[in-house]
């Protein structure tokens, strides 16, 4: 395993909704490397054990990978304080096959709301991947960067120490933060993993919240059953603490106009959340937001709802806000995106279905 492996698997970057929702493969975990303990073993710190059989990787990096759950002990995944004992087999697990990844340039347009010599802000499209993976290796939102840094023989985005420093689903639109140095990325990520960032997100969701404002509380991990799903695990038992707080925006009777903040990014975080308390995202598919779970049963009805969903294809979630210190001038910056044409078109056409009552 390489420095760049382990960078992949980077616990900062699983930020927001996360890096699923490409391909079940990507949902997949696969094995990159095995080892089996001697009969022998001394009880060893997992992060010590590996990092004396892994050249040029460090404790900090195995114990980011172990913290993503990249890290199993005889099939379960453990954490860096973990004791290995004899005969223990130790797997290191990744989202994509094992193969080298190199990010070729390629000539995408890009909309760069903010660029300097450490960062770039960048507004998303739905519909884009993030990074390169099983199934998508081009067409990304890195392979675009890689061009427009490249153009100038600038930066080299096969450098691990460069890139996101998160991401977001490939069809939720809006605001994502690229580093351009070691420093900024080192920095940025830090902000991420402290909690520091302000950042909003724009949901409509199915059903008409209770109060008009909410926490939703509960660990989140891969559903037991389907590793394509997330779900919550309410007891605590499996998964990773996750906090999210909602706000109503405006109500349109069958559906909601939310918007979102987060305490921690775990995959499909929203999504999950909000159909723990019984809100799907509407338009999710892979959540179960794509039926017409509230309002009535005439043809008409059904009509409406099935031309929303034509006019955003989408889950109908948008990265709006997005706000951070600059790492070299210490200076606060905000950012905002308006939420896109094909989600404006869906909650106009329920604001004016509301107001003439159906």
């Amino acid at each position: 395993m390489t420095e760049q492996d382990l960078d992949d698997i980077d616990f900062l970057a699983e930020d927001d909704e996360g890096i699923a929702n490409q391909s079940l493969e990507e949902n997949q975990r696969f094995e990159h490397y095995r080892f089996v303990a001697d009969k022998g073993q001394n009880l060893l710190r997992i992060d010590k054990f590996l990092s004396v059989r892994i050249e040029g990787i460090s404790r900090n990096r195995i114990q980011q990978a172990a913290e993503a759950d990249c890290i199993l002990v005889n099939g379960q995944p453990v954490r860096s304080s973990y004791k290995v004992k004899p005969l223990d087999v130790i797997s290191i697990v990744m989202d994509r096959p094992r193969r080298e990844l190199e990010i070729i340039p390629e000539n995408i347009p890009l909309d760069i709301v903010y660029e300097d010599d450490a960062l770039m802000v960048i507004n998303k499209p739905a519909g884009m991947v993030v990074h390169p993976g099983h199934g998508n290796y081009t067409g990304t939102l890195i392979n675009a960067v890689a061009y427009h840094l490249n153009r100038d023989n600038i930066k080299d985005m096969n450098d691990p120490r460069l890139g996101l420093v998160h991401r977001i689903d490939k069809d939720t639109s809006g605001l994502l933060l690229v580093a351009k140095t070691p420093e900024a990325k080192t920095n940025l990520s830090g902000q991420f993993f402290r909690k520091e960032t302000k950042r909003l997100y724009a949901a409509l969701v199915w059903g008409n919240p209770a109060n008009d404002h909410g926490t939703v509380e509960g660990n989140i991990g891969r559903d037991l059953n389907d590793r394509m799903l997330m779900r919550v695990f309410p007891d605590g038992d499996h998964g990773k603490p996750a906090v999210t707080h909602y706000s109503v925006l405006e109500r349109f009777g069958y559906v909601t106009l939310v918007q979102c903040r987060l305490e921690t990014g775990r995959t499909h975080q929203i999504r999950v959340h909000m159909k723990y308390i019984g809100h799907m995202l509407f338009n999710d598919e892979r959540y179960g937001g794509n039926e017409i779970l509230r309002g009535t049963h005439f043809t008409k009805y059904k009509q409406f709802v099935s031309n929303c969903f034509v006019l955003c294809p989408r889950q109908c979630l948008h990265a709006q806000t997005l706000g951070f210190i600059h790492p070299t001038t210490g200076e606060e910056l905000y950012f905002k995106s308006d939420i896109p044409d094909d989600m404006l078109s869906v909650i106009d056409k329920w604001r004016t279905y509301g107001s003439v009552g159906g």
